[in-house]
């Protein structure tokens, strides 16, 4: 029978020794004060520090370590790819391939990877499936969640590295916004619908940066008409929304009208970044100053104050270099409008 000290010496092990933690910790207190990954990996460590001081329940404790684990690992598998744009595909999981939405998630997914894109999915049947079989498994990830029923890893995406599953639905709901540069959604149920209307929440007030969010249905479907109808009827009407939000999102019935929403918004726009006050607008190709006089007329309600002005990379954007040579259009954003910045894009796109 093997001693305990065998059996300890034989078990994997899962956590590091102390001396490993302490050396590590050592590591870090010895950083250079100007090293910034350093900096908030101290400010991690003394958050969890009092997570012991507070004296958390259990359940409390294994929430926290089980989302830390989850995203510490989903950030690991994007890391790769990060120079790869790519789109979350929503959408049922009970859509049967013979419905024209599989068919249609499936020319989707073809296409937008034909045009340069990675996709991701819940990973699981129905929309999840067709989507992974259209873009074929070396394009795709999966972001599955553990559930009783329903989803189980769809076969193109099963034991894939890229394949992640989360066991909270905040953790999960975060990398698809995350990693994503543009929305596609199909027809769905409940979760399609949360999924949705958090992605037009988080664009509509400014929490995610702008990207396109398409509306997909099957020639015939009346899926996406209905629902807008119901946003115009129940939210534009009451004022519970402006009429500038309804920009945020187009309903269209082909893959090519899908691929051609996102890849028209990446046609000159780049990506944003705020400094200060400032919102750097990053351009794929330099606009006119005659241009700039007419962006200065159609949108200086989004202006707090001052004008947009032609610049270069501001100095605080400089730690993004494969991007510092990009123009920029800049100004003081007023924040209170992604509807307007949306427009704002797109005729910055339309020149």
């Amino acid at each position: 029978m093997d001693s305990p000290m065998k059996s300890t010496q034989n078990r994997p092990r899962t956590i590091l020794s102390n001396d490993e933690v302490l050396t590590q910790i050592r590591g870090l207190l010895d950083s250079p004060e100007d090293d910034l990954h350093a900096t908030l990996m101290k400010e991690l460590l003394t958050g969890v520090l009092k997570f012991h001081d507070s004296h958390l329940d259990l359940l409390d404790l294994k929430i926290i370590n089980r989302a830390i684990k989850e995203l510490r690992h989903a950030f690991a598998v994007f890391n790769g790819y990060h120079d790869r744009r790519k789109v979350s595909i929503f959408g049922s999981a009970r859509t049967p391939s013979d419905d024209p939405n599989y068919q249609l998630a499936h020319r989707f997914a073809e296409q937008v990877v034909n045009a340069g894109y990675m996709v991701i999915t819940g990973g699981a049947d129905g929309i999840m499936r067709a989507s992974q079989e259209g873009a074929g498994r070396e394009n795709s990830f999966g972001v599955n969640i553990m559930l009783p029923f329903e989803q189980g890893a769809n076969a193109t995406i099963a034991n894939d590295p890229k394949l992640i599953t989360f066991k909270y639905f905040f953790t999960r709901k975060l990398m698809f916004q995350k990693e994503a540069n543009a929305i596609a959604l199909f027809p769905g149920g409940f979760g399609t619908h949360d999924e949705g209307f958090e992605i037009l929440t988080l664009a509509q007030t400014g929490k995610s940066d702008p990207q396109p969010i398409v509306c997909i249905q099957a020639p015939g479907c009346d899926y996406w008409d209905d629902w807008s109808a119901f946003i115009v009827k129940q939210l534009l009407k009451r004022r519970l929304i402006n009429q500038e939000d309804l920009s945020l999102f187009k309903v269209v019935n082909s893959a090519e009208a899908a691929v051609e929403e996102i890849s028209t918004f990446y046609r000159r726009y780049h990506s944003i970044r705020f400094v200060g006050r400032l919102m750097a607008m990053r351009l794929k190709s330099p606009i006119s100053a005659e241009h700039l006089e007419q962006i200065q007329t159609r949108f200086s309600d989004l202006l707090s104050e001052g004008r947009f002005e032609l610049r270069a990379a501001l100095e605080e954007e400089l730690d993004e270099p494969t991007i510092a040579s990009l123009p920029r259009l800049v100004f003081p954003f007023n924040r209170r409008s992604a509807g307007r910045l949306r427009q704002l894009i797109d005729y910055v796109n339309s020149l």
